[in-house]
């Protein structure tokens, strides 16, 4: 295999992130997504086996940046638990927003991707849930959040209500105002869960 150099493997999968958005990952081809990142198709595959490998590559990336972010959020000990959810559900905002080509690409290909992945799907994203899952055992620690909640259940209740909204904003931004969803996530999240005294 030849030495990779420079920015195609960036140009590549920012390339791939684009076809996959625009006509879904089973109908894209490599040569269109070379065609984009300007380089050769032989040149993917020094890069890359097949467009699956590719896709794979993309959610690893994605969920390896959000559970390093997070990390650093639930790291300290000085944010109450209030804040950390809050903080949490920008952050997966913000990431998937900065780029609604990405947003319509984990909306649409993920379930794909947990079923067939080549030997098995981004360990980030469990990691990301447990760390999600611990902000809301610290809120019932701190008596804030309801002692009732199912965390087993909550684990995949904020990304799959995150995944749907972002789905329309990507469709339609202008329907789907940025500031008027991230107010209604954590207003809707919290009054579900927030201990009403």
């Amino acid at each position: 295999m030849r030495t990779k150099e420079g920015n195609k493997d960036k140009d590549i999968l920012e390339a791939a992130i684009k076809v996959f958005a625009e006509t879904g990952y089973h109908k894209s081809k490599i040569s269109k997504i070379a065609e984009l990142a300007g380089v050769a198709t032989g040149s993917v595959y020094v890069y890359y086996k097949s467009k699956e490998e590719i896709l794979n590559r993309i959610f690893n990336d994605i969920w390896a940046n959000l559970y390093n972010e997070l990390f650093k959020l639930t790291s300290n000990p000085s944010i109450p638990a209030t804040e950390k959810l809050d903080s949490m559900i920008d952050l997966i905002l913000d990431v998937f927003t900065q780029n609604p080509a990405m947003a319509l690409v984990i909306v649409n290909e993920q379930q794909h991707v947990q079923r067939t992945a080549l030997t098995h799907f981004t360990d980030y994203y469990e990691k990301f849930l447990d760390l999600a899952t611990e902000v809301i055992q610290e809120g019932i620690k701190e008596g804030v959040f309801s002692k009732n909640i199912d965390l087993y259940v909550f684990r995949f209740y904020i990304f799959g209500a995150v995944r749907n909204i972002l789905n329309n904003w990507a469709l339609n931004q202008k329907e789907f105002p940025l500031n008027k969803i991230r107010q209604s996530i954590k207003y809707f999240t919290k009054n579900g869960i927030i201990v009403h005294k």
